[in-house]
């Protein structure tokens, strides 16, 4: 008991056991929904691409050069599912945490560059402006750049560097999560159009990383 408690004869409060393990796990599991709609559809695009059945909407750039388009959703789905385990506290001290760093920190590079890529070399489809194709180049640079510096960080021993840059580089890795939450939101308010569409896309970006800068600044030191 506290002096505190002893004073006044009240029991002082127990935590239930496993409640904080309970908690920790529901960032991932609450990550691993929100890009729920991303990791289904990109995975029925994988299988299509692998000589499935023809599900999805046609894509004439998936057509005519599978391969950056299947190595940029082969890399995000595994960056964004396992990526959300790299939150859970219990398991950054355990070497879980570093090997599984050294692929997924790849492998976000290679969503990011190659997300660069097809909005540099692939046409364009119809619904997409420059203001989009300047959106996605902006951040799917700020995301590589974001995750240098979370490698370099980790080789330097600054572990709260390496926190802060890599939750930031998820946050935007995450982006097509929010992006299908906001994309099917906003159209029942406001008319859509391509500026409107790209406006979405950015600002879905932006709240992922307004939550991680909240998430970051809240994150005890160390």
């Amino acid at each position: 008991m506290t002096k505190t408690a002893e004073r006044v004869g009240a029991p002082v409060p127990r935590v239930p056991p496993g409640t904080s393990r309970r908690t920790n796990w529901l960032v991932p599991i609450g990550l691993i929904l929100l890009a729920l709609v991303p990791v289904v559809t990109g995975s029925l695009r994988l299988v299509e691409l692998g000589g499935g059945p023809e599900i999805m909407p046609d894509n004439p750039r998936a057509d005519a050069s599978p391969l950056p388009i299947a190595a940029h959703i082969a890399s995000a789905l595994i960056f964004t599912v396992f990526g959300a385990f790299q939150f859970v506290p219990g398991l950054r001290r355990r070497p879980w945490h570093r090997r599984a760093g050294r692929v997924l920190a790849p492998l976000g590079l290679v969503a990011a560059l190659s997300a660069i890529w097809m909005s540099v070399f692939y046409a364009h489809p119809e619904g997409t402006d420059e203001l989009l194709v300047a959106f996605r180049l902006a951040f799917g640079s700020a995301m590589a750049v974001f995750i240098v510096l979370g490698v370099v960080a980790i080789r330097r021993r600054n572990i709260t560097a390496h926190r802060a840059w890599m939750t930031r580089a998820f946050a935007i890795g995450i982006g097509a999560g929010t992006q299908a939450v906001v994309l099917t939101v906003v159209p029942l308010v406001i008319p859509p159009t391509e500026t409107s569409t790209a406006l979405c896309h950015a600002a879905s970006w932006v709240i992922n990383l307004a939550v991680a800068e909240w998430a970051i600044r809240r994150r005890p030191r160390g």
